[in-house]
């Protein structure tokens, strides 16, 4: 009497107990498709030797390296047709195959795979700004940029990668450094410093995400100082973010002395009470920076 199973993600619970439920291959002779599963009627186990021997010739070993499943596949596989009977890893993929299984695999998920610290970040920002201010020697090394131009651009940087592990100890800041002009290297920090020393002494990081650098400082720090402090050897001022003694942000202005004319005695009247350790001089343009409190 002809016997049943199911086969699919919606198989019947009696799966289980199938007597063919574990052979690796089946002979089938009758099967029903349906909308949400099949159902297999008829069939028998295949030995492997027995299907070699009858269609030995059909089958073919097929060696493949390729980006799959979110990681580089390095297998050997003997199909016939579109079953595969086994596969093994690949001993000694080609370094050539490897590379290009890497890049399709940054090609479809982004430069997000590659370990991108805040401090690469950082100096992406500041090449980028350079770029869309001054234009040539400095080069566009925007994501979209650097994926467009992969071949040359991160391929080099990607040649002892044989897994996506592997991406872990690739560097994006060296990747960005080999775009920018060598004889320019010196050129980066004086343009677009990482930091800008305020009134007060403080290194304070500027930040070169959006379209104008931005410089977050503390009101106080910036006593002394009639100038918006500013890069590109002067002829673009940051924008500046005042901030409370509780680092919130009290103003946004590129124009600092018209700040201390225009805004500063609001503020002072309205901060002076609520942070009364602090210094709220009437004249900040002639008043000491202070990092801390006047007791300190």
């Amino acid at each position: 009497m002809p016997w049943s199973r199911s086969a699919g993600p919606t198989a019947s619970p009696a799966l289980a107990a199938d007597v063919l439920a574990g052979e690796t291959l089946l002979a089938v002779a009758a099967v029903d498709r349906g909308d949400r599963e099949a159902r297999i009627h008829l069939a028998a186990p295949l030995d492997l030797a027995v299907l070699h021997r009858m269609l030995g010739d059909d089958v073919v070993t097929v060696e493949e390296v390729a980006w799959r499943d979110g990681d580089v596949v390095a297998e050997s596989r003997r199909q016939l047709g579109a079953i595969v009977l086994d596969r093994s890893p690949l001993r000694r993929p080609h370094p050539d195959a490897l590379l290009a299984a890497v890049l399709d695999g940054i090609r479809l998920h982004g430069l997000e795979l590659l370990p991108w610290s805040p401090a690469a970040r950082h100096l992406q920002a500041r090449a980028q700004l350079l770029h869309h201010y001054l234009g040539a020697p400095w080069p566009d090394v925007s994501d979209q940029a650097l994926l467009e131009d992969l071949d040359t651009a991160v391929a080099p940087f990607l040649l002892r990668v044989r897994r996506r592990a592997d991406l872990r100890r690739v560097a994006p800041a060296d990747v960005l450094r080999a775009r920018l002009p060598a004889r320019h290297e010196r050129d980066l920090d004086r343009l677009v410093p990482p930091t800008v020393q305020v009134p007060s002494g403080s290194h304070v990081r500027v930040d070169y995400d959006g379209e104008r650098p931005v410089l977050a400082v503390r009101l106080q720090e910036m006593f002394g100082a009639s100038a918006t402090p500013a890069v590109l050897d002067g002829r673009l001022p940051v924008l500046l973010h005042l901030l409370s003694p509780a680092r919130r942000p009290v103003q946004i202005t590129d124009d600092l002395a018209g700040f201390w004319d225009r805004a500063y005695p609001q503020v002072r009247a309205e901060l002076r009470g609520r942070y009364p350790k602090h210094a709220w001089p009437e004249d900040p343009r002639t008043a000491q920076p202070l990092r801390g409190t006047r007791r300190r």
